[in-house]
Protein backbone atom coordinates (compact mmCIF):
# COMPACT_ATOMS: atom_id res chain seq x y z
CA UNK A 1 0.00 0.00 0.00
CA UNK A 2 1.54 3.36 -1.02
CA UNK A 3 -0.06 6.76 0.28
CA UNK A 4 1.65 9.47 -2.01
CA UNK A 5 4.24 12.07 -0.76
CA UNK A 6 3.40 15.96 -0.52
CA UNK A 7 5.25 18.92 0.75
CA UNK A 8 3.42 19.96 4.33
CA UNK A 9 3.02 23.51 4.90
CA UNK A 10 4.58 24.42 8.26
CA UNK A 11 1.65 25.93 9.52
CA UNK A 12 -1.47 23.93 10.22
CA UNK A 13 -4.69 24.86 8.69
CA UNK A 14 -7.21 24.57 10.60
CA UNK A 15 -11.02 24.85 9.07
CA UNK A 16 -12.04 29.12 8.28
CA UNK A 17 -15.45 29.83 10.33
CA UNK A 18 -16.66 30.68 6.60
CA UNK A 19 -16.22 27.91 5.11
CA UNK A 20 -17.88 25.54 8.32
CA UNK A 21 -20.92 23.68 7.29
CA UNK A 22 -24.07 22.31 9.52
CA UNK A 23 -23.98 18.69 9.68
CA UNK A 24 -20.12 18.12 8.61
CA UNK A 25 -17.41 16.35 10.80
CA UNK A 26 -14.52 18.03 11.53
CA UNK A 27 -11.62 16.60 13.92
CA UNK A 28 -10.39 18.43 16.68
CA UNK A 29 -6.24 18.24 17.21
CA UNK A 30 -4.80 19.29 20.02
CA UNK A 31 -1.86 17.81 22.22
CA UNK A 32 -1.73 16.50 25.07
CA UNK A 33 1.64 17.88 26.01
CA UNK A 34 3.80 21.17 25.56
CA UNK A 35 6.14 19.16 23.67
CA UNK A 36 3.27 18.44 21.03
CA UNK A 37 4.40 14.99 20.51
CA UNK A 38 1.12 12.86 22.00
CA UNK A 39 -1.82 14.26 20.11
CA UNK A 40 -5.41 14.12 20.86
CA UNK A 41 -8.07 13.11 17.64
CA UNK A 42 -11.93 13.73 17.81
CA UNK A 43 -14.34 13.89 15.34
CA UNK A 44 -17.19 16.56 15.55
CA UNK A 45 -19.94 17.76 14.15
CA UNK A 46 -20.69 21.32 13.24
CA UNK A 47 -24.19 22.21 14.65
CA UNK A 48 -24.08 26.21 13.43
CA UNK A 49 -24.49 29.49 16.06
CA UNK A 50 -27.66 29.01 17.59
CA UNK A 51 -28.55 32.77 19.07
CA UNK A 52 -25.27 34.25 19.17
CA UNK A 53 -23.46 34.72 15.43
CA UNK A 54 -20.32 34.41 17.17
CA UNK A 55 -20.36 31.55 19.33
CA UNK A 56 -19.84 27.81 17.18
CA UNK A 57 -21.34 24.66 18.33
CA UNK A 58 -20.34 21.70 18.30
CA UNK A 59 -21.57 18.06 19.42
CA UNK A 60 -18.70 14.98 19.55
CA UNK A 61 -19.74 12.26 16.93
CA UNK A 62 -20.67 9.23 19.10
CA UNK A 63 -23.55 11.31 20.90
CA UNK A 64 -24.24 13.13 17.24
CA UNK A 65 -25.22 9.76 15.73
CA UNK A 66 -27.08 8.09 18.78
CA UNK A 67 -29.46 11.01 17.77
CA UNK A 68 -28.62 13.24 21.00
CA UNK A 69 -29.82 17.03 20.43
CA UNK A 70 -29.08 20.04 22.87
CA UNK A 71 -32.94 19.76 22.89
CA UNK A 72 -33.05 16.70 24.29
CA UNK A 73 -29.93 16.44 26.25
CA UNK A 74 -30.00 16.71 29.83
CA UNK A 75 -27.46 18.21 32.41
CA UNK A 76 -25.30 14.90 32.49
CA UNK A 77 -25.05 15.41 28.49
CA UNK A 78 -23.88 18.71 28.22
CA UNK A 79 -20.22 17.50 28.24
CA UNK A 80 -21.09 16.41 24.63
CA UNK A 81 -21.43 19.55 22.64
CA UNK A 82 -19.04 22.01 22.99
CA UNK A 83 -18.79 25.91 21.93
CA UNK A 84 -16.02 28.39 20.82
CA UNK A 85 -15.62 31.88 20.08
CA UNK A 86 -13.33 33.90 18.02
CA UNK A 87 -11.06 31.85 16.08
CA UNK A 88 -11.00 28.08 15.77
CA UNK A 89 -7.50 27.29 16.22
CA UNK A 90 -8.02 23.03 17.09
CA UNK A 91 -10.75 22.17 14.11
CA UNK A 92 -9.49 20.96 11.12
CA UNK A 93 -10.84 19.26 7.70
CA UNK A 94 -10.13 15.42 7.60
CA UNK A 95 -7.04 16.27 4.98
CA UNK A 96 -5.63 18.78 7.10
CA UNK A 97 -6.21 17.33 10.71
CA UNK A 98 -3.96 14.44 8.99
CA UNK A 99 -1.34 16.97 7.89
CA UNK A 100 -0.99 17.96 11.60
CA UNK A 101 -0.40 14.41 12.49
CA UNK A 102 2.27 14.22 10.02
CA UNK A 103 4.31 17.23 11.15
CA UNK A 104 3.48 15.23 14.66
CA UNK A 105 4.98 11.82 13.18
CA UNK A 106 8.56 14.05 11.41
CA UNK A 107 8.84 15.91 14.58
CA UNK A 108 8.87 12.73 17.05
CA UNK A 109 11.13 10.73 14.54
CA UNK A 110 13.65 13.80 14.75
CA UNK A 111 13.71 14.18 18.64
Amino acid sequence: MYFEGRELKEYAEPVRREDLKIGQVYFSVQFADESMFIPIVEPWVYLGTKNDVNCLWFQDYPSHCEGLTWETATDEDRWHFQTAHGEINHMFEYDRALDVLMHCSLKRRRS
